[in-house]
Order: structure tokens, then C-alpha cells, then sequence
């Protein structure tokens, strides 16, 4: 049911969401301190039975050079060099998964992109599995989940670590030998879309289209109090009980809101979002997408869905859009 703002609200709504004055700064430091590492990839194949599209076992240095993995999938071509790179896009998953299986999410790959899927540390216990661990301890008290985990500073909240791991994600499919680097995407649902957005807003210059499914981690402070489903619920059930920190836990969360990241991206961007959406509530999304400094941006409004935000007809949406942008010889 509507839980949130209706249609033309959602066209109305700007948010009031401000970013902290340091906001370039603390993320321009915490790259060049991440950018001092070399990123020490290898890449291993992997036996799939697959005739079409080849994978591979990935992994490189992230933050602090903890070792993250993922899934590289590129189609089976015999020519990968020169006018015949691929475009590529960076994927990251939702909230508690992991890659999961090496045969799991074909379809950029099918679709003729070099497809790297980045494990999120520490995640992949709930959903598909993960294998990257998070090796940094908890600073201060935490909800269970990972929106609460090193909440107490920036500096040590869990998704500097987790958004600086793909930053170095996007560079390391943009160094792969067969692909364009100029052609490479962003893309993800919920968490994964809130990461993707991160990401375009890290490193506009280096980032070709997003495509943000119902992001998380957007316009944080109205999502807490407009929803308490999962994972939102961790950030308020914190605050019910250290209920004097809630100026400090939202001066943390400004540096990691979307909308911070959204006002410094200039990719053509692709975001949508359910009407009827318990999770990530079609405001935050759309709070977003007014934010987005790109002027080539779109956003589907799924009328009668939740959280999943159009599913394969969004996919679809957003599979001809990239399509006609980054694949030469195609067009919609």
C-alpha cells in the first residue's frame, strides 16, 4: 500500500539534506590515502560449463589493502583489442548478499559487457554467499547489521571502507586489457544502487552511466522516520537507545548520504523507484534524483510495486539505454 508521498508529491519533493561543510574533503583525503595502495589484482579462471561467457575469480586490494573479491564474467570473443574493447559495468549487490554463485547474474555479460560483480566485505551470511571478510573491528556500540557499525566517527564508519573498495573496483575493470575504459557503468539495487551512486558522485570522470534500482543510504535522516522496515530499523533502534546522539550519528551519515554523492555526479544517469515501496521509500529515491547534478538523468516511478522497483522491466529500461550509449553499432 502508499506508504509514502504520492506521485506528485514525490515530482514536488526536494529533501532537506545538507552535506557537511568538509564533505570533498574528507573523501578527497580518503582517496589519496586509498590511491597510495597498490590495487594487486589477480584474476583466475574459472570452470563453468558456460559456451558463451567466461568467468573469473577476481580479487584486488581495497581499503587499507584488505583483500576483496568478486565475479569478472566477459563474453567468449576471439578479438577483445583495440576498436573491439568492451564497455563494462561494475555491479554491486543488495543488502546482506554476496556474489554468490559463479553462474549467477549473466545478463550484462549475455549482454556483451565485461561484468564485474563486487563482493561487499563482510556481508553474504543472510543471502547469496560472500567471501570477503571485513577485518576491522567494531568502534563503540553497534545494532545488528552494518548501518550502525563505527557510526561514532566517519572516520571509522564501515561504508568508507565498503565505498572506497568500489571506487578501486571501477579501476580495476577500467585497467582490464579488453575492455574500454571510457565505456565502463555503475549499477545496483537497493544497497547496490546506493554503493553505485557513490561511486559516480566519488569519481564522476571516471564513471560513463549509473543505473541506481531504489537505492539505499539516500536522504538517511527522512528514511528512518518514515519507515521501519529493515535496514533503516538499525539506525533507529540505535538511536532509541543512545537517544542523545542523534545530531552526531546523522553528522556521520551526511558524509555517506546519496544525495552528497548525487550533487557531485555528471554521469547520464537511470534511477527508479516503487510507489509502494516499504523499504527504501520512493522519496529517498526521488530525493536523489532531484539532487543528481547530471543533466541527462531519468527516473521510473514502478506505480504498483515495492522495493524490487520495476525488476526486469526496469532492467530492461536501463538495458537499451546502455545499450545505445556505451555499446558502438547499437542503437534503441
Amino acid at each position: 500500500m502508499l506508504t509514502d508521498l504520492d506521485e506528485a508529491g514525490l515530482w514536488e519533493y526536494r529533501s532537506t539534506y545538507q552535506a557537511p561543510a568538509d564533505f570533498d574533503e574528507f573523501w578527497r583525503r580518503t582517496l589519496a590515502e586509498a590511491a597510495e595502495i597498490p590495487l594487486d589484482v589477480r584474476i583466475v579462471p574459472v570452470e563453468t560449463g558456460l559456451r558463451t561467457i567466461d568467468v573469473y575469480d577476481v580479487t584486488f586490494a581495497g581499503y587499507a589493502g584488505h583483500p576483496i573479491r568478486a565475479w569478472l564474467r566477459v563474453p567468449r570473443v576471439t578479438s577483445l583489442i583495440g576498436e573491439d574493447a568492451l564497455p563494462g559495468v561494475v555491479q554491486f549487490h543488495g543488502y546482506g548478499s554476496g556474489r554468490g554463485h559463479a553462474l549467477d547474474d549473466l545478463l550484462w555479460a549475455s549482454a556483451g559487457y565485461a561484468h564485474l560483480l563486487m563482493d561487499t566485505r563482510g556481508q553474504g551470511g543472510g543471502h547469496a554467499g560472500g567471501d570477503t571478510g571485513d577485518p576491522v573491528g567494531y568502534a563503540g556500540p553497534t545494532q545488528p547489521g552494518f548501518l550502525t557499525r563505527g557510526l561514532q566517527s566517519p572516520e571509522t564508519y564501515y561504508y568508507r571502507r565498503v565505498f572506497v573498495d568500489a571506487v578501486r573496483a571501477v579501476q580495476v575493470l577500467r585497467e582490464y586489457e579488453h575492455v574500454d575504459a571510457s565505456r565502463v557503468a555503475v549499477a545496483g539495487a537497493s544497497q547496490g544502487g546506493g554503493i553505485a551512486l557513490a561511486v559516480a558522485g566519488l569519481v564522476p570522470d571516471n564513471v560513463a552511466a549509473l543505473h541506481a534500482q531504489a537505492p539505499l543510504l539516500s536522504d538517511i535522516q527522512r528514511a528512518t522516520r518514515i519507515t521501519d522496515a529493515a535496514p533503516y530499523h538499525e539506525i533507529s533502534t540505535y538511536l532509541a537507545a543512545h537517544r542523545t546522539s542523534a545530531a552526531d550519528v546523522f553528522g556521520t551519515l551526511g558524509y555517506f548520504d546519496g544525495l552528497g554523492f548525487a550533487a557531485r555526479a555528471t554521469a547520464p544517469a537511470w534511477f527508479s523507484a516503487g510507489l509502494m515501496d516499504g523499504i527504501c521509500p520512493p522519496s529517498t529515491a526521488f530525493g536523489a534524483f532531484h539532487a543528481y547534478a547530471g543533466r541527462a538523468k531519468n527516473i521510473n516511478l514502478w506505480t504498483y510495486n515495492g522495493h524490487d522497483a520495476g525488476g526486469p522491466e526496469d532492467l530492461a529500461d536501463v538495458l537499451t539505454a546502455f545499450n545505445t550509449l556505451l555499446q558502438k553499432g547499437l542503437s534503441s
